[in-house]
């Protein structure tokens, strides 16, 4: 059990810094200074991920849903008329 939660804390920690980096870049697209960008992303980081860390996990399976869902509905046929 501890190797799965220590696991599971690498994860969540990879997926973390993945997130804080695609959130920097899309603020610093947005606000256009580095330094506003920064504070951006670690006050939602800290916000959303550290608060509730559960919404990573949530986070990952919508992000798997849009990714592989698609195709799986299509060849089930699940929303074919």
């Amino acid at each position: 059990m501890l190797v799965l939660n220590s696991l599971l804390e690498n994860i969540h920690l990879a997926i973390t810094i993945f997130l804080f980096i695609w959130i920097y870049n899309w603020a610093k697209g947005n606000v256009g200074s580095t330094k506003l960008a920064l504070v951006t992303a670690v006050l939602i980081l800290f916000l959303t991920f550290y608060q509730f860390p559960e919404l990573v996990w949530i986070l990952v399976g919508l992000w798997a849903f849009a990714t592989f869902g698609k195709d799986l509905f299509t060849k089930v046929g699940l929303f074919d008329k």
